[in-house]
């Protein structure tokens, strides 16, 4: 076999940290706070990402250490995305907002032997504090009640200790650079360890014009939490090309976003649909010209959110698809060429198309795999370089198939390679032996003027099985009225999936990261915590 004769250079966050430190210096990490922005330039930031990586050495973190960071997207938190990975160890995003008994698991399970933790959140820590059997440092910055975490240590005074200029290793690109456990809403979550080649990888890929188009010229708003699948590797991509990046920490609502982005004009963004629903039906007033797009994801995007940025801020909303397993970022809705504009949303509301680097398929309850035609329904497999391909310390194997990924999503693929997921696996609604998509009622419905936000489950049904059940929350003002919303159904549903069960609810059950959990639905209606209208 003939031999390459190209350099064996390794893809490492270590190269992502120093080019992005040495080429663009000169821009900027805006990080917002009660008081307004505070800025830093990447010259900065990497020398306190310098100064971070030592004082953690002094420490006693080497190869391999799990460093978790417990905070929101902020300089502090970029400066710990820089300096871990590439020193060696392993930088580990604890969601602040997992169950105490979830975040206790993840620490002790992660092994984690530092914390990095945001003073203003330190209080859902210290719950669990007594736990953690591995942590032996933590670190504190900012200011908050840090009383409850016992003995701790100043992150400012840390790094005053040290000098700019250390010398990071370079590191295999197979060994672990990150690590972000999954979301999931039952059992133990899973913990998913991300590679500097995959990080490396992952990150050109969604810098393409294929994916976010990211360059020097951008100034991104980071409103995906950076402890959430590594902000959907938002941070990295925007460092390595030199974009701005703007850091809301906490500040997640419609006022204080419409705010931060009227002052800082970013021209790009990422959110799940909750946060762009909350914008567009408080602040329909915003000024989000600066906005060139905003990518969405997290759950299916719909159309008439899609289109009410368009025709109220003249903002472009790409639909994202992709998963914790996944780095996260796999798919994505850029309408195909030679598309008549007409035809243009009817592509912009389907989930996406796999990215360069990724090979997505559809497979049957066999395990065969299904026509690329738009109409057979099978689980979306998906496999490539940025893909796990196991969980952390965890011998199961049902989530994998002959080196797939098995998503647990449901749909369809078109000739062209368009995803159209239908529903996930665990919500999809079986009735008469068919299945009726959740995903599809929900958009459907969220399209009525009156409907804030809607949830569709499945419950027993004693001819059919299951039937749907349509949980809705009402726009301000509006009037709850099930036969006018089944009526609106009628001209874009079939007519055997129209819902005979309603309920009107005050919002719907989110997890962690924004997801419906439909879960709570399905118990709250089984327990009797529902009322119900039945128009059967």
């Amino acid at each position: 076999m003939m031999q390459s004769t190209m350099q064996d250079f390794p893809l490492g966050i270590r190269h992502l940290f120093l080019h992005g430190r040495r080429v663009h210096a000169d821009s900027q990490v805006i990080t917002w706070t009660e008081n307004g922005p505070v800025t830093a330039t990447f010259a900065q930031v990497g020398d306190r990402a310098d100064q971070l990586a030592a004082a953690l050495a002094r420490l006693g973190v080497t190869d391999g250490t799990r460093v978790g960071t417990f905070a929101w997207n902020n300089q502090h938190h970029l400066e710990a995305y820089l300096a871990v990975p590439s020193m060696g160890a392993v930088l580990h995003t604890l969601n602040i907002r997992l169950f105490p008994e979830q975040l206790s698991y993840v620490v002790n399970h992660a092994e984690d032997e530092v914390l990095i933790v945001d003073a203003s959140i330190a209080p859902l820590l210290a719950k669990v504090r007594h736990e953690l059997t591995t942590v032996r440092h933590i670190i504190t910055f900012g200011s908050g009640d840090t009383s409850g975490l016992g003995p701790t240590l100043d992150y400012e005074t840390l790094l005053a200790a040290e000098q700019p200029g250390y010398d990071y290793p370079y590191v295999d690109e197979r060994s672990a650079a990150a690590m972000c456990y999954t979301s999931g809403t039952t059992g133990n979550p899973k913990g998913v360890v991300y590679s500097h080649r995959s990080t490396y990888l992952h990150t050109f890929g969604i810098t393409s014009a294929q994916a976010m188009s990211l360059s020097q010229h951008d100034r991104m708003l980071l409103i995906v939490p950076m402890f959430h699948a590594n902000a959907w590797g938002m941070p990295y991509a925007g460092w390595a090309v030199g974009a701005d990046l703007v850091m809301p920490q906490g500040f997640l609502q419609a006022g204080p976003l419409v705010e931060i982005i009227e002052t800082t004009r970013p021209t790009f963004s990422g959110a799940v649909p909750t946060v762009l629903n909350d914008i567009l039906h408080n602040r329909p007033d915003a000024d989000l010209s600066s906005l060139r797009a905003v990518i969405c994801g997290g759950s299916a995007v719909p159309r008439s959110l899609i289109e009410g940025f368009e025709e109220t801020f003249g903002v472009d909303v790409l639909q994202a698809w992709g998963m914790t397993e996944t780095s996260p970022l796999a798919a994505i809705a850029h309408v195909p060429k030679n598309t008549d504009p007409a035809d243009a949303m009817s592509w912009r509301v389907r989930t996406g198309r796999a990215l360069p680097g990724v090979e997505i398929r559809i497979c049957d309850d066999a395990g065969n795999e299904l026509p690329w035609d738009g109409q057979a329904q099978g689980e979306i497999e998906i496999r490539g370089p940025w893909i796990t391909a196991q969980y952390h310390l965890d011998p199961t194997t049902e989530k994998f198939h002959d080196g797939w990924l098995r998503t647990g999503d449901v749909g369809s693929m078109e000739p062209n390679g368009f995803i159209q997921i239908s529903d996930r696996a665990k919500d999809v609604i079986k009735s008469g032996g068919e299945w009726i998509s959740s995903v599809d009622l929900e958009n459907a419905l969220m399209g009525h003027p009156a409907v804030r936000e809607a949830a569709v489950v499945g419950v027993p049904d004693d001819r059919w099985d299951e039937r749907p059940l349509a949980c809705v929350v009402l726009a301000e003002g509006s009037e709850f009225d099930p036969a006018e919303l089944k009526g609106w159904l009628e001209a874009r549903v079939a007519k055997w999936w129209l819902p005979e069960r309603w309920s009107r609810i005050e919002e719907v059950p989110k997890t962690s990261v924004g997801k419906f959990d439909k879960k709570v639905l399905r118990q709250r209606y089984a327990d009797g915590g529902l009322d119900v209208v039945d128009l059967s």
